[in-house]
């Protein structure tokens, strides 16, 4: 493993620990050139859909874009990273649980509005005003007055 602070092609294993969940594994390591300390994680890597865009292209899931999106949405939100990541993870294994090869990315944001809607309320509201393209503060007072009506049902 290279050093990301000096580029050294060595780098030494000083901790290793399992997560909770048992699906990844944390290491810390030591530069053997500059000493510096950082942590790798080692997980599953599962082939997930393809994802199709509007446009009807295609291209490769990316976890760092869903990552992105989820982020811009909770900024200066209350949720912690491990809220984040775990959602994230409940996302990847719904789509790996469909078995198709390739996904719309339209249910993508499904899925990410659903788990968001769990974290933090005003996060939904702020990923469907761009997912779903609102064009006025009506559409915009639907998405709220939805939010509103789930949390008084107690959902």
């Amino acid at each position: 493993m290279r050093c990301p602070f000096c580029d050294h092609p060595d780098t030494q294993v000083i901790e290793t620990r399992e997560s909770d969940e048992g699906d990844s594994i944390r290491r810390r390591r030591r530069c053997l050139n500059c000493e510096k300390r950082f942590t790798t994680y080692e997980r599953i890597e599962l082939a997930l859909p393809a994802v199709v865009k509007r446009n009807g292209t295609r291209t490769e899931f990316d976890r760092r874009k869903l990552r992105g999106s989820m982020s811009l949405a909770l900024r200066k939100r209350p949720v912690s990273a491990e809220a984040v990541d775990a959602a994230i993870h409940r996302i990847e294994e719904k789509l790996l649980s469909l078995g198709l090869r390739e996904v719309g990315s339209e249910q993508i944001g499904e899925l990410v509005m659903r788990e968001l809607k769990k974290l933090d309320k005003i996060a939904y509201v702020r990923f469907a005003s761009v997912y779903r393209k609102f064009e006025d503060v009506d559409e915009f007072a639907e998405a709220v007055l939805e939010v509103r009506a789930r949390r008084k049902r107690g959902e």
